[in-house]
């Protein structure tokens, strides 16, 4: 019986890596095929919070062109994460789905942009 939990659970384990890979693989086709491999810092970003924290929405906004930053930078992001992961946890910006469906699902706009550098 034990040998038996041991295999289930080095399936479940090689299922459960092969899914994430399978996973990595399907964002980054469809990222390509979105014109995606222009963005490298939004997809990485985008698919680094999708993998970690499964949300039921995500939106990242490219603000960097509000910012004196050469044309097609990707410095300044705006980013809504709705995950069951926040449940529980001390949230700063952070929504539950509940919390989410409950709000006017209006983002704040970000502030203008002071220059950078400290000025």
């Amino acid at each position: 019986m034990f040998k038996q939990l041991m295999i289930f659970s080095i399936e479940k384990e090689s299922y459960l890596r092969a899914c994430g890979h399978l996973r990595k693989k399907m964002n980054s086709l469809v990222g390509q095929a979105n014109g995606d491999n222009n963005k490298p810092v939004e997809s990485s970003i985008r698919l680094k919070l999708e993998e970690g924290l499964e949300p039921n929405f995500i939106q990242v906004v490219n603000e960097s062109y509000m910012h004196n930053v050469p044309k097609g930078s990707e410095t300044h992001f705006k980013v809504v994460v709705v995950s069951e992961k926040f449940a529980g946890q001390p949230l700063i910006k952070a929504k539950t789905p509940e919390q989410w469906q409950e709000s006017s699902k209006l983002v704040e706009p970000s502030p203008a942009c002071r220059g950078g550098f400290g000025k």
